[in-house]
């Protein structure tokens, strides 16, 4: 159980893997994770960048140039967890099914 318990802990909440998934498709600066997810706060956006950085699942790289540029990427370590967000998705399909089997 301390195992189950210890991914539930690095990757729980609402936003956690939905961060993931936007770096996913490639690095990232601050603002455009934030325009992929819809209804979140920058307050919040830093505190869950700041616990995956920790947890070693994305990187921060900071670039000296004209203006400070700062690119969100996730790393090898983090593809690990790519097919079970994957699996997870498309049990969250087939349950809609199972919970709404009509379509609206």
């Amino acid at each position: 159980m301390k195992y189950l318990q210890d991914t539930l802990y690095v990757i729980s909440g609402k936003w956690k893997m939905l961060i993931i998934i936007s770096l996913h498709n490639g690095s990232r600066h601050y603002r455009e994770i934030a325009r992929t997810l819809p209804n979140i706060t920058f307050r919040m956006l830093s505190k869950e960048l700041r616990e995956l950085e920790q947890n070693k699942l994305i990187t921060r790289a900071v670039y000296d140039e004209a203006s400070l540029k700062i690119e969100y990427n996730i790393t090898a370590y983090c593809q690990s967890l790519i097919p079970l967000i994957s699996e997870m998705i498309k049990w969250g399909k087939a349950h809609r099914k199972v919970i709404w089997p009509r379509p609206f």
